[in-house]
């Protein structure tokens, strides 16, 4: 009887361990599957998709396995940051307090650094893409994320007010770096450097501001315009297509075919607004407009006094560098006593235009260009422009390069003189300005003038200042060719010939 009741026990414990195995095998099996089917999804997702389910501080490495880990580079980084930070501190005061004078908006007196220092927490590199994507060069692209615990104050100034110290915390860094090696046969077989910041992903700089012993309430606006001096920064001297360039090896290279060079003209014709937001308590606005590629050679129309549907009619130049990544950038402000007041603001991407056709465009207003933290979103009107972009051919190009030198001295002593408050002061288009042997005259083609500009005082007191901000500095050329050395502009130029001279 034993015997019989084991054997069917294990007849029954066979079974069921047979069973139960089955079991398994057929749910690993649906495990595997499934997860086979999400690694093929997620292998089809592209970058937009990414961005929406992590966010936009993902590293590059994940969409992209061309964008490789660098944890060992990291580790060094660490190690060396505390003496990279002491050296970069230096050189970021000496080079860009200049710029921070260069690029100060309207309203603001002075703007310097009264403390400066980078913290202890080192730039993390997420990943690293290497290319070639032309003959004798090397490109590297690096994706650095940086949430550090700097120590930064800027002592700010404005007419009739004591200077204020504003503290940037919470400063994070997200952005790509673009890094170029020119190759040559000489040692050190780098003959130049190139650095810039990719536009897409758009470069964040994320930070709080705070005063010190004060209020910012003591100087209105002051937070747009600090976040406007940081932006036109960024985007008009490192975002590409502008550029560093830093000659490699102590002996002079000719690196002009690493420079920007203008590529075209934009002609603009402001022609009217219409349904304009009033910002007057009492009768209406009197818009005025101000246009630029360049955020540091701004240009403005005549202000038609109490209208909402004004009608200017006046043309203006820019240049334009690269026609694939610049706008033109139009903002519509209200002439105010005191500071004043931007009624709309939009952009027109120069890739949307052909060379040499005439285009009449109607342009939406909106409040920012970034709307994603704008909470009113109210129609602010419409403005209507006549564009055409016209390609520069070698002697255009070249004409275009002198015109930029002389004008630039000429913005620089106007500003030194007082005429003008600020480079970053929009040239009034009813005004004539005559200095150094060059018109600055500004109504444009269609008001029987036109305005030059230079796009050369981006980067202060010229390409040394860019150098030493990579840590080199520049080495004079005696060629025609190199004494044109500069890294990218973006200026409004009309030439001479068609407003009679000087």
């Amino acid at each position: 009887m034993g015997l019989i009741s084991g054997i069917l026990m294990g007849m029954i414990f066979g079974v069921g361990l047979m069973a139960a195995w089955k079991h398994m095998m057929r749910y690993r099996s649906t495990k595997r599957i499934s997860k086979a089917v999400e690694v093929k999804l997620m292998g089809s997702l592209n970058r937009d998709d990414l961005k929406k389910m992590c966010g936009d501080n993902f590293p590059e490495w994940i969409s992209f396995p061309v964008y490789e880990q660098v944890k060992w580079l990291n580790k060094q980084l660490s190690k060396l940051w505390p003496f990279v930070a002491e050296a970069a501190e230096a050189i970021i005061k000496e080079s860009v307090e200049p710029l921070l004078e260069d690029y100060r908006p309207p309203g603001i007196t002075s703007l310097k650094f009264s403390k400066l220092s980078l913290g202890t927490v080192a730039p993390k590199i997420e990943g690293i893409r290497v290319q070639s994507l032309k003959k004798d060069q090397i490109t590297m692209d690096i994706d650095l994320r940086w949430g550090g615990d700097p120590n930064i104050v800027l002592g700010v100034q404005a007419a009739m007010v004591a200077s204020i110290p504003i503290q940037l915390k919470d400063l994070q860094v997200f952005t790509v770096i673009r890094v170029i090696f020119q190759l040559a046969e000489d040692i050190p077989c780098i003959s130049a450097i190139v650095v810039a910041l990719l536009s897409e992903p758009k470069p964040r700089i994320d930070y709080t501001l705070k005063a010190i012993g004060g209020s910012l309430t003591a100087l209105p606006g002051i937070s747009d315009m600090i976040d406007d001096t940081v932006n036109s920064i960024v985007t008009d001297m490192l975002e590409w297509p502008h550029r560093i360039v830093v000659p490699i090896g102590g002996i002079p290279v000719d690196t002009s075919d690493l420079e920007l060079k203008p590529q075209g003209k934009l002609i603009v014709t402001i022609v009217r607004a219409n349904g304009l937001k009033n910002h007057e308590m009492i009768g209406k606005s009197d818009p005025y407009v101000v246009l630029y590629i360049r955020p540091l050679f701004k240009l403005k129309t005549k202000t038609i006094d109490n209208n909402l549907n004004p009608v200017w009619d006046q043309t203006f130049e820019l240049i334009a560098e690269d026609k694939e990544t610049q706008s033109l950038i139009l903002e519509v402000f209200d002439k105010d006593i005191g500071q004043d007041q931007r009624m709309g603001v939009t952009k027109l991407p120069l890739n949307e235009l052909e060379t040499e056709t005439p285009k009449e465009i109607e342009l939406r207003l909106l409040p920012k260009l970034d709307m994603l933290k704008v909470k009113d979103k109210k129609d602010r009107g419409t403005i209507t422009v006549k564009v055409l972009y016209h390609e520069f051919n070698k002697e255009e190009q070249l004409e275009a390069l002198e015109a930029e030198k002389k004008i630039l001295e000429e913005r620089k002593r106007l500003k030194a003189e007082g005429v003008i408050g600020s480079t970053m002061d929009a040239l009034d288009g009813a005004a004539s300005i005559v200095g150094s042997g060059v018109g600055m005259v500004g109504t444009g083609i269609g008001a029987g003038a036109g305005i030059v500009g230079s796009g050369l005082g981006a980067v202060g007191s010229g390409l040394s200042k860019a150098g030493k901000f990579m840590g080199r500095t520049f080495t004079g050329q005696s060629s025609s060719s190199h004494a044109r050395k500069r890294s990218g502009s973006s200026t409004p130029v009309n030439s001479l010939q068609e407003n009679g001279g000087t």
